[in-house]
This record gives structure tokens, C-alpha cells and sequence, in this order.
């Protein structure tokens, strides 16, 4: 004898009040709301398809915003502009401006900041990554650790092909490998020729690469790449050389590029603060997401510092070894430059950690930022506000920010004792 028994299906409590709410879910019984969350801070216009898992209290979703319409979805303590659409994966602790996009299967982990209409295709990673508005990346990209911007519009914007990585560990066991792919002082303010970075291909960090740089598909970029340059696919044959773990070589480029990274992240925090702010505050959702934003950078200034000051502990070993080992390979030179950098961390770091871009370029700053009010207050979106500067705004809003990334190389490379590398 066969007995039925039947059993009724209750909706748990946070997804029946989002449901009254106005949130739309395709299939409510497979979402899940974890008692953190406020629902308040999900607006009733946005919609759940499918499955999805939804936790943390700083979680926040704006207006029109779209999840899951692939795949299904896990969101952990992100905050949400208004009209993103996350169609699947995994996003923890980012910020994603209005309008910005992610394919099915991504994964997005600590520390991304995608400003508007920024995204990219299925099954892309990032960590620790910042794409400034239309920046566009293929499928089954890896991006992390690092900054990207370049271009005017949706139509003309930078673009990462498919199949590519920056590689951002090294075999010495060192992440102090972030690349700027643009900057941030020209960046921002969406004039820039976009960049180029064709599929089936990839970056070794650190390097920086300029604007309108164009690097065909297949080739792996290791050296940085100026302005408006395409780069060629190299016919030289590889050859071996002695790898001596924990070892380093020539640490002179890679110390300022990781210090240009910082001081660009510092002048990324301070236009935040004093111009997007503006901008933020005005809408529903605004302080919410300024204040994740922020949070990132944050996160993102302390992060490098940290893998920083991991790569000058890592010196104490080359140094040890190498004095040992590779006298014969490295010139004396070598050694002591490392020994230097390792006597100047501390220092550095100090520097790096004390906020000292509030000080840089203040009367630029506050000029450039009447500017910008006054154009907010006119009703004008923060895109339409950066569009309608006059080449004369623009540059004085590119002054001070250079003004910051310049001064934080000047006080950490200059007056240290670590040699100068000669720019080539």
C-alpha cells in the first residue's frame, strides 16, 4: 500500500517580504535570503530569476537591477547601482556602478570596482580589479590585480578579447605584480583613446600600458607599452636561464611600478571623494554606494601596501642567497639595491599609509570641484557632467590629480636611497 503524504512548501520570511515588496522572482522557493540582509536596502523594482543566494548586511541592490537571467546567483555584501544585471556566478564584497554587466559563470571576488557600463562575458575572474566606465572584457578572462580605462563611450571603449590573463603571481612567490592599463588621472575623465588587448593573450605584471596601445591577439605582454604603439609578436628563441627560488634580480622597475599603482589608487580615492560624492548622494541608493566604493579603495590601497611589504621581506632571502650563490650572475649593484629598498620600506610605507594626498593640489582641487557642482546641480548625471567639461576643466582636473600620483613617486622613489631606473 502506497500513502501520499503531502507536504506544504512555506516561503521563508525575508523572501515573502521582498515578494510584497515588488521584487520579482521567477522562482521564489529557490531563493535565499540570509537574515542580515535588509530589505530595504533592495529596491522593488529588481528581479531574481532563478536560483539565488543572497547574504550581508552591507548588501545592496538599486532599482531595475537584474540577477541571474543565465545562471544562477551568489551575492555577498556587494553593492549594486541601478540597471546592473549580474547574469550568474559568484560576486562578494564589489561595487558595481549603474548600467555595468557580467555574463554568466563569473567570479568576482574582494575588491572590484566595475563603474558604469563597465563588464564583461561569461566565465571571467576578478579580484582586486578596477574598470573604469565602458571597459569591456571577452570570455573566459582572468583580470585581477589590476586597472584598466580608456575610451568615450560605449561605442569606443577598451577592450580585452577572450582568453586572456594577467598573471599576477610570480615563481618567486610574490603578487606585487599590478598593472595600470591607463591611468587615473587622464582616465576619469573619458577623453582617452581605448586600449586594446586582443584575445588568447596576456600581461606579466607589473607593467604599464597607454592609451590607444593596441596588442594584436596570441601575445604575451612583458614590458610596458607608450602611447599609441602597436606591439609585435617577438621571433626570438627562448632561452634558459637559472632560476634560483626566492632569488630576485633587478627590483628597481618593479618597486615604481607598484608605487605609481598606489599613487594612482590614492588619487582614484580622492576624486571620489571630492567629486563622484556629489553625484552619489543625489540618488536613492547614493550613499550606499558611495560609501562601498570607498570601501574598496580602501581595501585596494591596503592591499597593495601589504603585498608590498611582503615582496621587501622576500629581500631578506635574496639577499641571503644571493650573496651566497650569484655573484657571479648578478652584478654587486644588484645586491645592494635590494638591501637599500629593504632599509627603505619602512619609510615608504609610512608614506603610503598616511592619506597624504589630502594635501596635495588643494587649490586646483577646489576649483576643479565648483565645476563639477555646478554642473550636478543642474541635473546632470556624473557621465553627462564629464562629457560637458571644456578642454580647459579637463585639464585642470587632470592636474591635480597628477599632481597627487606625482608628488606620493616623488616622496617614495626620489627621496629614498633606492636608485632611479632610467626610463627607456
Amino acid at each position: 500500500m502506497t500513502r501520499t503524504i503531502k507536504k506544504t512548501a512555506i516561503l521563508p520570511e525575508k523572501v515573502i517580504c521582498l515578494l510584497k515588496k515588488g521584487v520579482r522572482m521567477t522562482a521564489p522557493f529557490s531563493v535565499e535570503i540570509g537574515d542580515e540582509v535588509n530589505p530595504e536596502r533592495i529596491a522593488d523594482s529588481s528581479i531574481i530569476y532563478g536560483a539565488a543566494r543572497i547574504y550581508g548586511e552591507n548588501t545592496l541592490i538599486a532599482p531595475d537591477v537584474k540577477l541571474g537571467y543565465e545562471a544562477p546567483v551568489t551575492l555577498i555584501d556587494c553593492q549594486l547601482g541601478e540597471a546592473v544585471e549580474l547574469r550568474g556566478g559568484y560576486f562578494t564584497n564589489s561595487v558595481f556602478l549603474n548600467k555595468a554587466t557580467m555574463g554568466s559563470n563569473a567570479q568576482v571576488r574582494s575588491g572590484c570596482l566595475l563603474e558604469e557600463e563597465a563588464g564583461g562575458n561569461h566565465c571571467v575572474g576578478l579580484k582586486q580589479t578596477i574598470l573604469f566606465p565602458f571597459v569591456q572584457l571577452g570570455s573566459l578572462v582572468n583580470f585581477c590585480d589590476c586597472l584598466m580605462a580608456g575610451g568615450t563611450s560605449r561605442r569606443n571603449h577598451s577592450e580585452v578579447g577572450s582568453s586572456y590573463i594577467h598573471f599576477n603571481y610570480t615563481p618567486q612567490q610574490d603578487k606585487a605584480t599590478p598593472s595600470l592599463i591607463g591611468d587615473v588621472p587622464h582616465g576619469v575623465m573619458l577623453r582617452e583613446p581605448p586600449i586594446f588587448l586582443g584575445g588568447q593573450g596576456g600581461i606579466v605584471g607589473p607593467v604599464q600600458i597607454d592609451y590607444g596601445t593596441v596588442i594584436p591577439a596570441g601575445i604575451i605582454c612583458r614590458q610596458d607599452c607608450t602611447a599609441e604603439e602597436i606591439l609585435e609578436p617577438l621571433s626570438i628563441p627562448l632561452r634558459p636561464k637559472k632560476f634560483i627560488a626566492g632569488v630576485y634580480g633587478d627590483i628597481i622597475r618593479k618597486v615604481k611600478r607598484n608605487i605609481e599603482y598606489v599613487a594612482n589608487l590614492s588619487s582614484l580615492r580622492q576624486w571620489y571623494r571630492y567629486v563622484r560624492r556629489e553625484f552619489f548622494i543625489k540618488e536613492t541608493y547614493g550613499d550606499a554606494l558611495y560609501s562601498g566604493a570607498c570601501k574598496v579603495l580602501d581595501e585596494a590601497i591596503a592591499e597593495r601596501i601589504k603585498q608590498l611589504r611582503l615582496f621587501a621581506q622576500n629581500m631578506e632571502t635574496s639577499i641571503a642567497v644571493g650573496t651566497k650563490k650569484l655573484k657571479k650572475i648578478y652584478p654587486d649593484s644588484v645586491s645592494r639595491t635590494q638591501k637599500q629598498f629593504l632599509q627603505d620600506w619602512p619609510q615608504m610605507e609610512a608614506y603610503l599609509s598616511g592619506n597624504n594626498e589630502e594635501k596635495i593640489g588643494r587649490k586646483k582641487r577646489d576649483s576643479f570641484v565648483k565645476t563639477m557642482q555646478r554642473l550636478s546641480n543642474k541635473g546632470n548625471s556624473y557621465l553627462e557632467a564629464i562629457q560637458l567639461l571644456t578642454p580647459a576643466q579637463t585639464l585642470e582636473g587632470t592636474d591635480w590629480l597628477k599632481d597627487i600620483t606625482e608628488n606620493i613617486i616623488t616622496e617614495c622613489i626620489n627621496n629614498s636611497h633606492t636608485p632611479r631606473q632610467k626610463e627607456k
